[in-house]
């Protein structure tokens, strides 16, 4: 018999001996949560009462959604513009409610993982002192002969059940091996999960917030409302006509400047060289990237006096603001008083220009190069602050892009990060 025959047959029979003599161990599955268990369902059972909660906040929030458009077709009258300040306000108010839900829906699902981890850890540990016990004892019991083990039974039969239990020992030492695989592999997951939900959370709660801020904004629009009518309607037609008019000479003064200024720095061949080439895509022009009001924004306050050809960002009064993307500046007009419009336009090439509104002050003057990321100036917007002009509820960035002189969405050009 060849040596290595002998070693094979001597190390089969250590096994064998070693699995002869283990004692009892407990399997346990992974599938269970442990002593949690309770605590988890119970936390299950309010998650699903917060989400049917939300689910009924969300329909109200349709609802009157809905009785807004509704308002908005009758013709213009100070008693349907208060019907959809006041709707608006309800509706904020509403969405203000379902969002501290899914805060507090979250809030329970990050406890429900942190309990499900403590279990998976727990069962980790027992599934390694298991395996942890099955090496020991194969250790210890290795060092007895077959004799000395024979000898230990009465019977063959006694010998032989115990071969079978044997067999079932090595059975459950692999499952005690896949368990803990598994319970590694399910922890990892529970605490990625968690990590998710702790950043869902964090992005939430900043969202609550600028709900809150856009509801003092709609708060404050009904209060200014009223006060320049003082609930007459013959009042708010004037008003409204004034506004018109104000904004008509904006825009007017806006286009005008702008074919000006771009046919003379064609002329010049300034906007056609390599320094203000760009790929169509702008910067963010504030740090922030919340937007209070859309393109063309069906809830917009003042869509009784114009379409809003722009978007608005919250921005903290006197937060620096940046070019979008490098060009010359067309327009930098300033102001020194409340009811003026402050506002930087720049021009770019590819024929989009940029319109920066509501400033409280600016840094650069008419002609003057700027490159993409360049401060320009500082935000405004809040009502009875110079250069805010007659159109603001709150401190904001008005955004414009234009191309080809015609407004177009900025959402469709400006990206998260250059």
């Amino acid at each position: 018999m060849s040596r290595r025959k002998k070693v094979h047959i001597f190390l089969t029979s250590l096994a064998l001996l070693a699995l002869i003599t283990l004692p009892t161990f407990v399997f346990s599955e992974t599938n269970g949560t442990g002593g949690n268990k309770q605590e988890i369902d119970e936390l299950n059972q309010q998650i699903a009462a917060k989400k049917d909660k939300v689910k009924q906040l969300e329909a109200s929030i349709e609802a009157y959604k809905k009785k807004i458009e509704n308002t908005r077709l009758e013709s213009s009258s100070l008693a349907n513009q208060m019907a959809i300040l006041d709707n608006h306000i309800v509706q904020v108010e509403l969405d203000i409610e379902a969002t501290e839900q899914k805060l507090e829906t979250l809030n329970l699902e990050i406890q429900a993982f942190e309990l499900g981890i403590a279990d998976k850890e727990q069962t980790i540990t027992r599934q390694r002192e298991i395996i942890t016990e099955f090496i020991r004892t194969l250790h210890q019991q290795g060092n007895k002969g077959m004799l000395e083990v024979l000898a230990s039974y009465d019977n063959f039969s006694d010998f032989y059940n115990k071969m079978e239990y044997a067999k079932s020992i090595e059975e459950d030492l692999g499952k005690n091996a896949r368990a803990l695989r598994i319970a590694k592999e399910e922890l990892q997951t529970k605490k990625t999960a968690t990590e998710e939900r702790r950043k869902a959370y964090n992005a939430l709660k900043e969202e609550l917030d600028n709900k809150k801020k856009d509801l003092e904004g709609q708060s404050l629009a009904k209060q200014t409302l009223l006060a320049q009518t003082q609930s007459s309607e013959l009042k708010y037609k004037t008003l409204v006509g004034s506004l018109k008019s104000q904004y008509q000479e904006i825009e007017s003064d806006i286009t005008s400047i702008e074919q000006q200024v771009r046919a003379k720095l064609e002329s010049q061949d300034k906007v056609t060289g390599s320094e203000v080439q760009f790929d169509g895509q702008l910067s963010w022009p504030t740090p922030s990237r919340y937007v209070t009001a859309y393109f063309h924004d069906p809830s917009y306050p003042y869509r009784y006096v114009f379409e809003h050809n722009a978007i608005d960002i919250r921005a903290s009064h006197g937060t620096a603001l940046r070019a979008a993307a490098s060009g010359y500046v067309a327009r930098a007009r300033t102001c020194q008083t409340a009811s003026c419009y402050s506002y930087i336009m720049i021009v770019h090439s590819g024929g989009l220009s940029t319109v920066y509104g509501h400033m409280s002050k600016i840094l650069v003057s008419a002609d003057q190069f700027v490159t993409r990321g360049d401060i320009i100036g500082y935000s405004g917007g809040t009502p009875g602050t110079v250069g805010a002009g007659p159109f603001v509820t709150g401190a904001h960035l008005h955004f414009e892009i234009r191309k080809d002189g015609i407004p177009v969405n900025p959402l469709s050009y400006l990206v998260v990060d250059y």
